[in-house]
């Protein structure tokens, strides 16, 4: 158990014998820094620094254009996707990468309404992502479909609902939606699931196939540690790939370089492409991605599970009487992330990052802690519930330059 977690060579023992420590190596980690913000954006890795400066250096300044064919430009999205894959139980075939998770979103969407048999109602949580209600609302604007939004999405499932809409884990507290329970009953009630995979792919085992989910997006920077603003994915279940996207680009065409003035879509999820891809965010992308390689899922799991549990436990031993835990306390509820409410969690999020625990802030009152197993070490958890006890118990959070709010929190 955890909670048997009561000193720091505690923590170090867990770290010896975690056999996932060597991936620590493959990311640069600024010294001095405890990271527990990867579920907002992911650090870089050594491979995705040395490429990008590759092909800049080399693809670009020298191939110019030729790199498109010599340095393989073009497959960029390809082989992208095959890296992906195995992290979200997917073929390469059905993942097109590109975009943001907004625009893949708005493509989904609307691919879905079209494939609804006449329903309008697209159905998803008040807590979802904002950005994901934002998209959902244009949509169901230009089809003159309906956004309902309701806590239990399951027991809100009727004959008019044409696409369920839900993040697998929430944003905020990190509660994890059971992809395969709540797929199969939406099919049962004839609706389509897309699911938003932005905190859950390469945080845990996801089984897109496995749960015959429809369609799905994903992000690049989180948990797949692509940059600042990567490249985004959407899956299509095979059985769906006839649909067009509503924004038809020219690498979605049959024939791209044929230049035809009238769209014909490209065979499989290849339609769903769009325009040039950003080679040098993709490039970042794709030499991230190696990070996984050879990894066992299931192991990031179990890490990510202890990790989470280890914070939790530590946190009511030093200072649960002063926060509250916002996450499920069972493993099995959450993502890879642990919430804590307070009233003044900005500031107290800002004495954090002033001590060098780096996590982040959501509205109104969430101290957020992302945990990616990677890099993660369980001696990252404990030094940093260490600080945010005394930063708590001393108050020492309750200073002016704390409550400035930034324009980014």
């Amino acid at each position: 158990m955890l909670d048997t977690v009561t000193r720091r060579a505690d923590a170090e023992a867990l770290d010896r014998a975690d056999p996932l420590a060597a991936r620590r190596a493959a990311f640069i980690l600024p010294e001095g820094v405890i990271y527990l913000d990867g579920n907002s954006l992911g650090p870089v890795t050594h491979k995705a620094k040395a490429r990008v400066a590759e092909a800049v250096a080399t693809e670009w300044a020298d191939g110019l254009i030729r790199s498109w064919n010599t340095a393989g430009w073009i497959d960029l999205p390809a082989r992208v996707a095959s890296r992906i894959a195995p992290l979200i139980g997917a073929r390469p075939a059905d993942i097109a990468v590109g975009d943001s998770t907004s625009v893949n979103l708005f493509k989904l969407l609307s691919a879905a309404l079209d494939r609804a048999g006449g329903r309008k109602v697209i159905l998803s949580e008040p807590g979802n992502f904002p950005t994901d209600l934002y998209v959902a609302e244009g949509i169901a604007e230009l089809k003159g479909a309906e956004l309902r939004l309701v806590e239990d999405v399951a027991a809100a499932l009727d004959d008019r609902v044409a696409v369920v809409m839900v993040t697998q884990v929430d944003y905020r507290t990190g509660r994890k939606h059971d992809m395969a329970a709540l797929t199969g009953k939406a099919l049962e009630a004839g609706a389509l699931v897309l699911w938003d995979l932005a905190h859950s792919a390469g945080a845990f085992p996801v089984d897109l196939t496995g749960a015959d989910a429809d369609f799905a997006i994903g992000c690049g920077y989180k948990y797949l540690n692509g940059g600042p603003g990567a490249p985004a994915f959407l899956w299509v279940a095979p059985r769906h790939q006839e649909a067009v996207s509503p924004l038809r680009g020219w690498f979605g065409h049959a024939a791209p370089f044929a230049f035809e003035n009238h769209y014909r879509p490209a065979e499989g999820i290849r339609r769903f492409l769009n325009g040039t891809a950003p080679v040098l965010s993709m490039t970042a992308l794709e030499a991230a991605l190696e990070a996984y390689e050879g990894v066992d899922m299931a192991a990031v799991r179990e890490k990510s599970a202890a990790l989470c549990d280890l914070m939790i436990a530590r946190v009511d031993a030093t200072c649960g009487d002063l926060v509250t835990l916002a996450s499920p306390r069972e493993a099995a509820l959450r993502g890879s992330q642990v919430s804590f409410r307070f009233p003044d969690g900005y500031a107290v999020m800002q004495a954090l990052i002033a001590r060098g625990v780096i996590g982040d802030f959501r509205a109104p009152d969430i101290l957020r802690f992302g945990v990616t197993p990677l890099y993660t070490r369980y001696v990252d958890v404990f030094d940093a519930v260490e600080i945010m006890a005394e930063i708590l118990t001393d108050r020492s959070w309750d200073q002016p330059q704390f409550h400035k709010r930034a324009a980014v929190t």
